[in-house]
Order: C-alpha cells, then structure tokens, then sequence
C-alpha cells in the first residue's frame, strides 16, 4: 500500500459519539461507515463526521452484503476493521453480570470481520474482562479472533501514555491477517502522563460551574483529600463514585454514569472539560444538555490512545504490505 497516494480505509462498528473515528482520522485514515444504534451517539457523530456514511440501527441486522453495498469494498479488501463492543458487562465498576446480553456482542463484530476479511482489525474494551469469571469470555473472544485466520494480540493499554490527560486503561485486541505474513503488534508508550492542570490550562468552559447537588457530598467538600473519593469517609462507604480531582495527577477513568460527580476544588467537572482531558479537540461538536454529553465522552475511546494505535498499524502493518 503507497501511503503517500491512498489512504487506508477503515470501517468502525459500536462507534459512539465518533471517539475512535477522529483517531482515525487525525492519522490519515478514510472512514468509510460508521455502525452506532444509539440516537444520541448517531446525532452526535453526524455532527461532527457528516461526511461519513452511518448505520443507524441494530448491527444484528446489518449483513456483510450491506457493508459492501455502502462501501464499495469487497470481501479482503478492507484495510482495517474497528469495534468497541458495549462494556458495561464486564466493567469492574458495574454489576458485572456474567450473562448480560451486552456480553455477548462481540459476536456480531466477529460474524462482520470474518465475512469483511480485512487485513488488520482493533477492537477496544474495558480492562475488567480480564478479571475473575469475565477471563472465560476473554478466552472466548481471543480464539475466536484467532480461529478467524488473524494473528492476534491482546495488551492492556492506558490512554494516559498516550497524549491523554485522563487514567484510562483498556484491553486491545490488535490482529493482522495470516496470509499477510507480518505479526500484530501494539505501539509502546509514548508520552509521559498529562495532568489535568496542564490540559485545562487558560481553559474556560462555556458552561456555569456548579456545586454539587448532593447535600451531603456538598457539607463534607473540606473533608476529603484531592485524589480521594467521597466513600472512604461516609460511614456506610457510600459515594464512593464521587471523587475529588487532583489536578496535579491525571485525572481518573471519566464513566457514563460520572456526570456531577468528578470534583474539581469545590465545584463539578462541566462537560467540556471532561472531553478536553479525555482528548477530543476542542472545537469537537456536542449535542444536548452538558448531561447527555457526558455519557458519550465516559463511553467513548479517547480519540489521542485510537490515533496513536492506528499510526502504529498503518507505519508498522500496513505500509509494509
């Protein structure tokens, strides 16, 4: 593949507010169809990527012949194929039921690569799969990408070594296809960790800051410590999901459910702010109340750690193809 003359094509499925595709693009990358069924999430990647086709619906119903009818792409051709299965499912700070159906979509993504045949694929999730009884649907996942004809690597990733001013590790799954010859490989890190002072630096965000508006998170500001949550001193443990910034650290992994409950001083984290350090470019087109906002940037794939793995793949793979 001349990269000078042709830019390597990728195809993004469970695609979000459109974290992965900037990435991609910001690496020289042709996004040719973005897959997402939340309404939210579409509205808000056709703001920013309307140049891009989107699937808007269920991907049990999207066929591999459907792909290739929007994309003009034919079976091999594909340089890259990119999914971020829901993670709720097996997150660490969720419920972590072993048979939520949200556990299992990551066969929808493996029924695409293997009638799709791309020569490299990326798929991101969280890093509590590999924990406790979620390592068997860990284990599934790798032999079955495997089995698909791919070699396959798998390594857990924080965002924060990677131009990231947020702590956000993620288990990537990174295969190239056998015939290719050339072994997966994951880019090392490569920039120190970014604090949230460095990265919200001569920032004003367009949004009023506010108080919390838990009372009692509210009366007990003075009593914990930057880099603490609200649990360790409530006498239940509970609050223990509102947390106080250190702004001299990078701040920590940003949840969809976090909203109003990040504390920066004496007030909440706006929205803004949270995909600032979550590295999303600043002129980055939001839709929606600051609240709906915030889950898209919590579930979404800090667009810096997606650029600097697409760059790996395309200077290291694809460009030796």
């Amino acid at each position: 593949m001349n990269s000078q003359k042709t830019k390597p094509r990728v195809i993004s499925t469970f695609s979000g507010c459109g974290g992965s595709s900037c990435g991609y693009k910001q690496a020289g990358y042709d996004v040719k169809l973005a897959v997402e069924m939340d309404n939210h999430a579409v509205e808000t990647y056709h703001a920013n990527f309307p140049d891009t086709p989107i699937y808007h619906g269920d991907i049990h119903n999207l066929s591999v012949d459907k792909v290739f009818e929007i994309t003009g792409i034919d079976v091999g051709e594909l340089e890259l194929f990119d999914g971020s299965p829901p993670c709720q499912g097996f997150s660490i700070s969720g419920n972590r039921e072993f048979c939520d159906p949200k556990n299992q979509l990551y066969n929808e993504y493996i029924r695409l690569l293997r009638g799709l045949k791309p020569k490299t694929f990326v798929m991101e999730n969280v890093s509590g799969m590999v924990k406790g009884d979620m390592k068997l649907i860990f284990k599934d996942i790798l032999t079955q990408l495997k089995d698909s004809g791919y070699d396959v690597r798998a390594k857990l990733m924080n965002a924060m070594y990677y131009d990231c001013a947020t702590s956000r590790q993620r288990m990537i799954f990174i295969g190239v296809r056998k015939d290719l010859g050339i072994p997966a490989s994951h880019p090392k890190p490569q920039t120190r960790p970014k604090t949230v002072k460095e990265c919200l630096k001569g920032f004003k965000s367009k949004y009023p800051y506010l108080k919390p508006t838990t009372k009692w998170v509210l009366n007990n500001l003075d009593k914990v410590k930057p880099g603490e949550n609200f649990g360790k001193i409530h006498p239940k443990g509970s609050y223990f999901n509102n947390i106080k910034i250190n702004e001299n650290k990078p701040c920590p992994t940003i949840t969809f459910q976090g909203y109003g409950k990040m504390i920066m001083g004496n007030r909440i984290m706006n929205s803004d702010e949270a995909a600032l350090l979550q590295s999303f470019p600043p002129n980055y087109k939001w839709i929606g109340k600051p609240s709906a906002q915030w889950k898209r940037i919590g579930n979404s794939v800090p667009p810096n750690l997606m650029k600097a793995i697409a760059l790996h793949i395309k200077e290291n793979i694809l460009n030796k193809i």
